[in-house]
């Protein structure tokens, strides 16, 4: 749903744990700030708390988005927040999930991963706890001998993953 043509752009994905500590957070404010001031395409689940705290901070610039649900988007209603970048043509809605399922489900969350994962460009991984779901994408990222680059050595937890 929405503006097809964004698949074609540079994007960078984001991810991040649910449960995230404070100092992260901020580093993950500061970056999602960064990524819409320079019109970085931004593609995402934007499910965890830090995610959807990071798709506020984005709407609020003039860069594309891909907001990729884990659920089924026939029939789905675009939140009141989204609609003016939707409508200015600038969000796009993407989903593996045809009808079913309707709700998020583990599966479904942790195929949209693999599906924003494989779509980007490069990554950023905002925080990993360990044992997580974000540590098994971060593991799968390396399978794929996707490159981990840090954002700052006294920063392990914050990754820019680039594909090569």
């Amino acid at each position: 749903m929405g503006n097809l043509a964004l698949l074609a752009t540079r994007k960078t994905s984001l991810f991040c744990s649910a449960r995230t500590p404070g100092g992260a957070i901020l580093r993950a404010h500061d970056t999602a700030r960064q990524l819409r001031d320079c019109g970085i395409t931004v593609i995402s689940g934007f499910h965890s708390p830090i995610e959807k705290d990071c798709l506020r901070i984005l709407l609020r610039g003039t860069q594309p988005i891909i907001v990729c649900p884990a659920r089924a988007i026939e029939g789905m209603r675009i939140p009141p927040e989204c609609r003016a970048a939707f409508e200015a043509g600038r969000l796009l809605f993407l989903s593996p999930f045809t009808v079913q399922p309707k709700r998020v489900t583990t599966e479904s969350a942790l195929r949209r991963n693999e599906i924003v994962a494989a779509l980007a460009d490069e990554v950023f991984i905002a925080y990993i706890a360990p044992g997580g779901e974000t540590e098994r994408i971060a593991e799968l990222l390396a399978r794929w001998r996707v490159p981990v680059m840090r954002a700052s050595l006294r920063d392990p937890p914050i990754a820019i993953i680039r594909k090569s």
